[in-house]
């Protein structure tokens, strides 16, 4: 079991109230995952606009809705494919709305660095998510690595509400990319057997 799937495990008791609330007044997972983007797209633009610390908040806020998705498909039997790719997709779009608040801050400010390892680390989130999903579109499994998205935004979120975000940019620009390379090898050796 991976790290995050251990956090979600043991957060579940804690996010349940919220999942049983939205469904007394029928709100479906496909609507929590907008609502999710849309927090996290409002923390990528205060971000952008100098506010870190409220981009952190707002990350923090709303970033656990893409537990609480899932958990309210799963516990109203609404469940889908479309509501899986709805969240993954938009999950994508979230994470380069924050790095693209951060570049744009970054490039307001002349941090050549915080540019370069803003695209750094957003190359290498997407990769780790990009070799999972080729993964299993070949019909293999692959949730190894040790920097998966949940790592991801906490990480991120730490940074920005500490005001450490460039130690935390370098460590996230080099450890995605060392999990898409866990995935690659993981994916390598399944391709073996």
């Amino acid at each position: 079991m991976t790290f995050t799937e251990k956090v979600k495990t043991r957060s579940e008791p804690f996010l349940l109230p919220l999942v049983r609330a939205l469904a007394r007044v029928k709100i479906p997972p496909n609507a929590v995952s907008i609502a999710g983007f849309i927090g996290v797209g409002l923390a990528g633009l205060a971000i952008a606009l100098g506010h870190i610390g409220w981009g952190g908040i707002l990350l923090l806020v709303f970033g656990p809705l893409d537990a609480v998705d899932g958990l309210l498909a799963r516990k109203t039997n609404q469940a889908s494919t479309f509501g899986a790719f709805l969240d993954s997709t938009l999950d994508r779009y979230a994470e380069i709305a924050l790095f693209l608040g951060l570049t744009y801050y970054f490039l307001k400010e002349g941090s050549t660095i915080g540019v370069l390892l803003s695209f750094l680390t957003l190359t290498g989130s997407l990769m780790v998510s990009y070799a999972r999903a080729r993964a299993e579109g070949l019909k293999m499994e692959c949730k190894v690595g040790l920097f998966t998205r949940f790592e991801r935004l906490l990480a991120l979120t730490l940074g920005l509400v500490t005001g450490f975000v460039l130690p935390v940019l370098v460590i996230l620009a080099l450890l995605t990319h060392y999990t898409a390379l866990q995935r690659i090898l993981h994916v390598y050796r399944q391709s073996r057997k």
